[in-house]
C-alpha cells in the first residue's frame, strides 16, 4: 500500500483533485491501446491510502474499475473509488461496472466526467446514487476531457480526435525543391518524442504523397514499446501505393489501411495483392480524399486517436477545416536558406496563429529543436 503524502491542512477538495490526477496518470499509460474503448484510470482509496489501482487493459477489457476493485477485494468496502470517466451502466462484452461497484461496498465514487456515450450518458452515476453510493462528478473535469478527447469525439461526432505533427526548418519549410533529397529537419530527441506520440495514438496517418516521397515505415521504434503497433493509414485516392514500399512490404506484420475512392473490385484486388485493408470513400471534385470523410471512416472502425504525419496539404486541410484538435510543430535549428515547400500554407498558418482558433499550451526544447504545441479552441 502506498500512502499519498499530504499536509494536515489540505482540504477535502484538494485531496480529491490529487487522487484524481493520479488516476488520470494511470489512464494515460494505455492511450492508443484500448480503442474503441476509452483508456480510463481508477484508484481505490481507504483512509487516505491507495489500496488498489486499475486502468483499462489493452483491447479495452477489463475496465479500470473492475481491475481496481478486484485488486482491492474486501478493502473496497467503505472506501472511495476515483475514476476518470463515468462507470458504464450497460451490458456489453462484460457486465456493467456500476454493478461491480455497488456489490463491492464502495461508499463513495468520485468521477471526473459524465460519459457522453448514449448507452451511459449519466445513467451510471444515477444508478450509483439510487444504490446509496455517495457520488461526486466533475473533479479535474478539464484534464479528463483532454485525456478522453478521442472517446468523446468518436461518440459525439463519429470521428477520432486528431493530433497533427509537422516538422519545419528554422525558416518554415518542410521540404526542399521538387527533386531535392529528403530533408532530415529534427534531431534524435525530437525523433524519439515523435515515436512516443505514435505509441499514444490508435492510428498513424499519412497521404500518398508522403508515402511516395519519404517511404516511411510508420511504426513505433523505441526500446520498451516496440510491441505497440498503431494502425497505419494511407490516404491513397487511386490505390497507387507501390508494392515495393516499406509500408507494403511490412503489411503482414503491421495492420495497414488504405482509404481510397475506387470501386469495390479494385479495392478487393489491391487488398488481396498487398495484404492491406481498403476503406472506400467518395472523392471530391479534384479527385482527392476529403479528410473529414477519411476521419469518419476511421471513426466507424472504432479509432479514437489519430496521429497525422502527412505533408503540408493534409496539414492545411486538417487545420483550416477544423479537424485538428492538437498541433505539434517541431522546428529545427537550421534554416533551409532557399525556396522550398512551406510546412504550412499562409492560410493554414494564419488559422493556427489566430487565438480564436488555437492556443499555445506548451513551448519546450527537444535537444536543439523547438516544440510548440497548440490546442484547438472550443
Amino acid at each position: 500500500m502506498t500512502a499519498l503524502m499530504r499536509p494536515a491542512s489540505i482540504s477535502a477538495a484538494q485531496t480529491d483533485e490529487n487522487f484524481m490526477r493520479a488516476a488520470l496518470s494511470l489512464g494515460r499509460r494505455n492511450l492508443g491501446r484500448t480503442w474503441p474503448n476509452p483508456s480510463v484510470g481508477a484508484l481505490v482509496v481507504r483512509d487516505g491510502v491507495i489500496v488498489a489501482r486499475g486502468w483499462t487493459e489493452q483491447g479495452g477489457r477489463p475496465h479500470a474499475e473492475a481491475s481496481a476493485l478486484e485488486a482491492a477485494g474486501e478493502l473496497a468496502r467503505g472506501a472511495t473509488l476515483y475514476v476518470t470517466l463515468e462507470p458504464c451502466s450497460h451490458h456489453g462484452e462484460t457486465p456493467p461496472c456500476v454493478d461491480a461497484i455497488i456489490a463491492s461496498g464502495v461508499a463513495r465514487v468520485v468521477s471526473a466526467l459524465d460519459d457522453p456515450d448514449p448507452r451511459v450518458a449519466g445513467r451510471g452515476h444515477q444508478r450509483l446514487r439510487e444504490a446509496g453510493v455517495e457520488t461526486a462528478v466533475g473533479v479535474c473535469a478539464e484534464e479528463a476531457r483532454r485525456a478522453h478527447r478521442g472517446h468523446i469525439a468518436r461518440v459525439t461526432k463519429g470521428v477520432p480526435a486528431v493530433t497533427l505533427k509537422l516538422a519545419q526548418t528554422a525558416d518554415g519549410y518542410a521540404a526542399g525543391g521538387l527533386h531535392d533529397p529528403r530533408l532530415f529537419i529534427t534531431g534524435a530527441v525530437a525523433e524519439s518524442y515523435t515515436h512516443m506520440q505514435r505509441a499514444l495514438h490508435d492510428a498513424i496517418v499519412v497521404g500518398i504523397g508522403t508515402a511516395r516521397m519519404d517511404d516511411p515505415l510508420m511504426t513505433v521504434r523505441l526500446p520498451g514499446v516496440v510491441n505497440v503497433k498503431p494502425l497505419r493509414v494511407v490516404l491513397d485516392p487511386s490505390l497507387s501505393l507501390s508494392p515495393r514500399s516499406r509500408i507494403a512490404v511490412t503489411a503482414r506484420d503491421f495492420a495497414t489501411l488504405a482509404i481510397a475512392g475506387v470501386d469495390e473490385k479494385t479495392a478487393d484486388a489491391f487488398s488481396q495483392e498487398m495484404n492491406i485493408e481498403v476503406a472506400r470513400v467518395p472523392l471530391d471534385e479534384s479527385g482527392r480524399i476529403d479528410v473529414s470523410d477519411a476521419l469518419r471512416a476511421l471513426g466507424r472502425r472504432g479509432v479514437t486517436r489519430v496521429f497525422s504525419e502527412g505533408g503540408p496539404r493534409i496539414a492545411e486541410s486538417l487545420i483550416v477545416d477544423g479537424c485538428a484538435d492538437e498541433v505539434i510543430l517541431l522546428t529545427g535549428l537550421k534554416p533551409l536558406g532557399r525556396a522550398g515547400t512551406p510546412a504550412l500554407s499562409k492560410k493554414a498558418r494564419a488559422v493556427l496563429e489566430d487565438p480564436a482558433h488555437f492556443r499555445v499550451v506548451e513551448e519546450n526544447s527537444l535537444g536543439a529543436d523547438r516544440l510548440t504545441r497548440y490546442e484547438r479552441v472550443g
